[in-house]
């Protein structure tokens, strides 16, 4: 197994080669390492996977009961719902089946709600109901006042995204798929019929390439000589309340949505945090990943109508997300069998539950595109830590402290993050190569100091790893 981060990249040529990191890119990388005879690089042009909008999403597991009837992201959500559902359950991944609340609060959406009913029955989720505002606020006794009535959706889920990614990615290199970090690509050529791919480290070859790059497909994809689609980065700020909130809400709270996508929430994360967010602001920028003054302010305007108590709750911290947006309704993936290339574009916040699904459909386009994979095999699970605050962490077993008490010795208190916890992350298949970077693994520094109390002990904790 190989993670690079610097040097020359290797000259010998991959069978694929995997552009993006993302969730989306990992899943792929993933489902080629079930053919041991293929050669895969997996290329990112950050310092680690998952580092760009898959780290800052919403973190929910859709059941796609509001997509397109009869579009391609309409199947795959359903069919990556499934799958990674089931996949959290083998591999560690902290989900809870919260449900959602769709919850109308004017006479306009509340004439939407059968329509929106309708919608999931299409989509073949056929678990959803409305209820009057007596039910809503039995089940959710906090919200604001005045809502009329609600669609109630109880298959939504909140998920860990951060170990979703990092589960794929672990998966693919320890079934042989070449990482390569700090590797952003700046050319793509053809000879002698490969790709030659030039990065910020020297070229790599390869047989057939996948791109999914994320908020930079388009760049790629004309690069390659089409002009499908233009991404436009959609920015999301979001607002992360203390613990102490959790208790003020029960289920994933969505307004009813519009062409801009699914609007402002308030939702639990599975690390006992509640999220307000996103905002949806179309930019040129595809680094503004800045929060500001304006769009905090709107968020809090918004969450005081929804749930006015939470706005007395401490704010632990504040982020942007930028997703993937472009002028189609639909995920933008095909195969270009001519050039031995598939474009996987356009993917937006249904990314996270759907990328299984679109790791298998992408491997069907490889094979029309001349990919010959050979013999399958089954992958070895992994078994991911927990960061799920539903579920016991490491300080919570005695057993595990037991048997080693460095599980007991807590280095971040607002997170009850122990030594052992950040060992085993700096010893990983994969390593963080940064302090945030360590926080996505185990959640250090994440709480409501900031790294205040527990950043000095984590920076030199990640110097003795030569970090």
């Amino acid at each position: 197994m190989t993670v690079t981060a610097e040097g020359e990249l290797p000259r010998e040529p991959y069978d694929v080669a995997v552009v993006g990191a993302g969730v989306v890119g990992c899943a792929i990388a993933r489902r080629l390492a079930r053919h041991p005879g293929l050669r895969v690089a997996l290329v990112e042009a950050r310092e680690d996977v998952g580092e760009g909008s898959s780290k800052a999403n919403t973190a929910i597991l859709h059941t796609g009961f509001d997509a397109a009837p009869g579009s391609l992201e309409a199947r795959l959500v359903r069919e990556g719902a499934r799958l990674l559902a089931a996949y959290a359950a083998e591999s560690g991944i902290p989900v809870e089946p919260v449900g959602a609340l769709l919850v109308a609060w004017d006479e306009e959406q509340l004439a939407a709600l059968p329509r929106l009913a309708e919608k999931a029955e299409a989509n073949e989720y056929r678990a959803s109901r409305i209820i009057g505002p007596d039910e809503l606020y039995t089940r959710e006794p906090h919200l604001g006042p005045g809502a009329l009535a609600a669609l109630h959706v109880p298959g939504e889920s909140i998920v860990c995204p951060w170990t979703t990614t990092l589960a794929y990615a672990t998966q693919a290199v320890r079934h042989g798929v070449d990482l390569h970090l700090n590797s952003p690509v700046t050319t793509v050529g053809r000879r002698d019929g490969l790709h030659v791919i030039g990065t910020g480290r020297g070229a790599l070859r390869a047989r057939l390439l996948v791109n999914a790059a994320g908020l930079h497909a388009d760049t790629l994809d004309r690069l390659l000589g089409h002009d499908d689609f233009t991404v436009t980065p959609r920015r999301g700020q979001l607002i992360v309340f203390d613990k102490f909130a959790r208790s003020l809400v029960g289920h994933i709270l969505l307004p009813v949505p519009t062409a801009l996508g699914k609007g402002v929430l308030v939702a639990p994360t599975v690390y006992g945090n509640v999220l307000l967010g996103p905002t949806a602001e179309d930019l040129d920028d595809k680094s503004a990943t800045a929060s500001t003054a304006e769009g905090l302010a709107a968020l809090r305007d918004k969450g005081r109508r929804i749930l006015p108590r939470l706005l007395d709750e401490e704010v632990t911290a504040v982020y942007a997300g930028l997703r993937a947006a472009t002028e189609h309704d639909d995920y933008r993936i095909r195969a270009h069998p001519g050039q031995a290339y598939v474009t996987v574009g356009g993917i937006r916040s249904t990314g996270l539950t759907a990328s299984l699904a679109i790791a298998e459909h992408v491997m069907d386009l490889l094979g029309d595109a001349g990919l010959e994979p050979g013999a399958d095999r089954d992958l070895e699970p992994v078994r991911m830590p927990n960061l799920g605050e539903a579920f016991p962490r490491p300080y919570q077993r005695p057993e595990l402290v037991a048997a080693d008490p460095e599980y007991g010795r807590l280095v971040c208190h607002c997170e009850r993050v122990s030594r052992g916890e950040i060992r085993d992350a700096l010893a990983g298949t994969i390593p963080p190569r940064t302090p945030d970077g360590l926080r996505r693994r185990t959640r250090a520094r994440a709480g409501r100091c900031q790294g205040f109390y527990c950043g000095a002990e984590v920076r030199a904790l990640l110097g003795e790893a030569g970090v």
